[in-house]
């Protein structure tokens, strides 16, 4: 048991609030067999990872734009088996709407899709592939989710489950928690904080001196 009072949280979205793994393996692994990838390397080497900086990666020959526009297609289309994690909904609720958001690797149009379906808010505030130049593990994307929430990057915690996010959330100078849905907990070694789940993690608003918000986190 522990806890840690913030600002704000980041959230990934794709295997932290949902779980959209089977979807995205097969259409990762559609896309690898096409082009003559091993599927297990091509599908690991997605997770967390923006699609095209995926494709730029492993096929610098292929039109990574008209590919990022294909990936995306595909996997807007394939919703099935897409679940929302227990405790996901309880601990937005618990959080005032304008000091969290998600920082996702995947576009705005996926993500927005994604929570609709899960039942969980969109927020306004949501950082996309489609609005940094550098993704995960660059610390653009939570640097920006900083910004969006008015918040300092220190004042940040980030809950990631994958090393790039991890690597990611670290640089952009933010606590970052893990949890093992995707990777392995000796894979997510690197993160401040290793949860069994999300449903372990609890928050609570906090009235600090002067009026000022602040979350108490506790798992």
């Amino acid at each position: 048991m522990g806890s840690i009072e913030c600002g704000g949280v980041l959230f990934d979205l794709d295997g932290v609030l949902v779980d959209s793994t089977a979807g995205v393996t097969r259409v990762w692994r559609g896309w690898a067999l096409e082009h003559g990838y091993d599927p297990a390397e091509i599908v690991k080497l997605a997770h967390g990872r923006r699609a095209i900086e995926t494709v730029e990666l492993v096929a610098p020959h292929l039109d990574s734009n008209a590919e990022l526009v294909e990936l995306e297609r595909r996997e807007l289309d394939d919703t099935e088996g897409l679940v929302v994690f227990a405790g996901a909904a309880r601990l937005l609720a618990a959080l005032p709407s304008d000091r969290w958001t998600v920082v996702t690797s995947g576009t705005r149009r996926l993500a927005s899709k994604r929570l609709r379906l899960a039942g969980l808010p969109v927020p306004e505030k949501l950082v996309s592939a489609d609005e940094v130049k550098l993704g995960k593990p660059d610390p653009a994307p939570f640097l920006r989710g900083a910004k969006l929430l008015g918040l300092r990057p220190p004042d940040c915690v980030v809950v990631e489950d994958a090393p790039s996010g991890i690597a990611a959330a670290q640089r952009a100078g933010m606590i970052v928690f893990a949890i093992p849905t995707t990777y392995s907990r000796p894979e997510l070694s690197d993160a401040n904080v290793l949860l069994e789940r999300l449903d372990q993690l609890q928050a609570a608003i906090v009235h600090v001196a002067g009026g000022e918000i602040r979350i108490l986190l506790s798992w």
